[in-house]
């Protein structure tokens, strides 16, 4: 909570009170006056110093020679608070509130205490106060509501607020972590709702409804809401967001289209929101393959997305499901502006593997093994690939030179070891054959244990 802070506590605020003129010899007057300004002076210089003891002293004295003025105790308040002495000062400014309820300065003090010991129920009583002289308190209102956690009272002040002086970012992050709680979203629907019959051109007002009842399942609701923003602002992008879901649940490739090539390249929309969009069109596009044209399309929106690497999931959800074509497709498109992405080297490799495409594989894992020559998989790979096209004595090569980068690694070695003995079967070397079949079945039973 950022509490409303004033600086307006300066020496030129400050009155001399007025002196004892009921004393009937000027002599004494004079006297009393003199008496008077040098320990108040006195407070303030030692005040000034940090010397706070030395100013409460100062302080006491004028207050016995003027118990009743509201000066020396709104002073006594500032020094007992700047020594966080907090019931002391809370004490001296409530004295100056009893003597002068209008004075503003006073109910500050009196909130800094409540603040400082987080009082935050007083702090709403004195901030009530406050509001009274100046209505900015009510951001700090709001604020003591969501710590006291009545967020009832918090929403409608918002509401207030943001209809009155217009939206703040803090009040959205406080309003969205109220709405969290769904009994306080009906109430939220029927305020959106009200402002839309008030303001139709405010934008903000009907993505906040569409995603409230979005978040409760009111699909026909929020699609009311998206066609009435469609009709109110034409040229509205968050129209499109709720237009296209429904499209797709209609089984409307060619409208869902529409809408989706409106909000991806939109600046407006959040690039979450797009993301969601993309893949549930990405489900609709496997069981409708004409729309792969238009995946494709919604794909390079993505290029520059740094958080997300869309090509690349894309072709991890058709490799999950075996369609080795498209995820090759997609991996390859990944991998032009992504070339040293191991991962999706390897998976691409494997996914060649599993087409059986050998020569492409050997060409593909023979270059990489030379881009990146550390790399093990690169090279059982090329092995692979060599000894499923009958280069046995090529496939050897790549395949004993890989080994040995390979470490801490056991299912790899073993496989290399595997490959190895294909190698020298296709060689007709008996004896190396069985020295590295063995050897990949010693490991074998080594994971085993």
């Amino acid at each position: 909570m950022k509490k409303i802070k004033n600086y307006c506590w300066i020496f030129g605020m400050i009155l001399i009170p007025s002196f004892l003129l009921a004393q009937t010899e000027p002599q004494d007057v004079a006297a009393v006056d003199n008496k008077f300004q040098n320990y108040f002076y006195e407070s303030l210089k030692q005040k000034s110093i940090e010397n706070y003891d030395r100013a409460i002293d100062a302080l006491q004295q004028c207050k016995e020679l003027e118990p009743n003025n509201a000066v020396v105790y709104f002073e006594l308040g500032k020094n007992y608070l700047s020594q966080k002495k907090y019931k002391d000062a809370y004490d001296n400014f409530e004295k100056v509130t009893q003597m002068d309820p209008k004075n503003r300065w006073a109910w500050v003090g009196m909130y800094d205490v409540c603040y400082a010991t987080r009082d935050y129920n007083q702090s709403i009583v004195i901030v009530e106060k406050l509001i009274e002289f100046k209505e900015d308190y009510k951001e700090d209102l709001v604020s003591l509501y969501m710590n006291t956690q009545q967020f009832d009272k918090a929403l409608e002040l918002i509401n207030e607020l943001n209809d009155k002086v217009g939206k703040s970012d803090k009040r959205e992050l406080y309003k969205a972590e109220i709405l969290k709680d769904a009994k306080y979203q009906s109430a939220e629907k029927n305020n959106l709702l009200e402002q839309i019959k008030k303001n139709p051109k405010e934008e903000s007002n009907y993505v906040a409804l569409i995603y409230l009842y979005s978040q409760s399942n009111q699909e026909e609701k929020a699609l009311e809401i998206a066609k009435k923003l469609e009709l109110a602002i034409p040229t509205s992008d968050w129209a499109q967001v709720s237009l296209f879901k429904f499209h797709l649940n209609n089984n409307d490739g060619d409208n869902a289209v529409k809408a989706m090539n409106i909000v991806l390249p939109s600046k407006k929309i959040d690039p979450k929101i797009k993301h969601r969009m993309l893949n549930e069109f990405l489900i609709f596009a496997k069981n409708n393959p004409k729309y792969e044209t238009d995946l494709d399309k919604a794909i390079s929106y993505f290029d520059n997305d740094k958080e997300v690497k869309v090509a690349k999931e894309i072709g991890k959800f058709y490799y999950s499901k075996a369609n080795w074509d498209k995820a090759i497709k997609y991996f390859e498109m990944h991998l032009k502006n992504a070339e040293d992405d191991i991962e999706t080297q390897l998976l691409l490799l494997q996914a060649f593997t599993e087409k059986q495409q050998f020569d492409v594989l050997s060409k593909k894992a023979d270059d990489l093994s030379q881009l990146f020559p550390t790399q093990p998989e690169f090279y059982y790979y090329a092995g692979l690939a060599n000894n499923q096209l009958s280069s046995y004595k090529k496939a050897a090569e790549f395949l004993e030179t890989g080994l040995d980068f390979v470490i801490d690694n056991a299912a790899l070695e073993i496989n290399f070891n595997i490959q190895l003995g294909e190698s020298y079967n296709g060689l007709g070397d008996m004896k190396k054959k069985e020295k590295y079949f063995a050897k990949a079945n010693e490991l074998i039973k080594k994971q085993k244990k």
